[in-house]
């Protein structure tokens, strides 16, 4: 197991809870509804919410939205279906709202 000390990590603004490793950052070339976002591959510690129709800049995708698991703060959403093919790559990933999130060992 990889040592989590030397990890760069976000965590979740409000209560510092782990929510994704930067190693995990698939493009950070993303708008959310508050300004800058991120996709990650990968998430940690979070809870989906119910999964719904959203249409977004990108066009119609299925998302729910991801809550720390810790303090239950809105972060951003997971992609669970794109219905364009072009937005197929995003299918699984994780938008985290740049605002909400915080670095750690960096």
């Amino acid at each position: 197991m990889a040592d989590v000390s030397a990890t760069r990590i976000y965590s979740c603004h409000n209560c510092r809870n782990h929510v994704a490793r930067h190693e995990d950052i698939f493009s950070k070339n993303f708008q959310a509804s508050h300004g800058r976002a991120f996709l990650f591959s990968h998430a940690m510690n979070i809870v989906e919410g119910p999964k719904e129709n959203r249409n977004l800049i990108t066009g119609l995708h299925v998302v729910a939205d991801i809550f720390c698991k810790n303090c239950g703060m809105a972060l951003g959403w997971k992609y669970e279906k794109a219905y364009e093919e072009s937005q197929k790559y995003k299918e699984g990933k994780f938008i985290l709202e740049k605002f909400k999130i915080m670095k750690e060992n960096f």
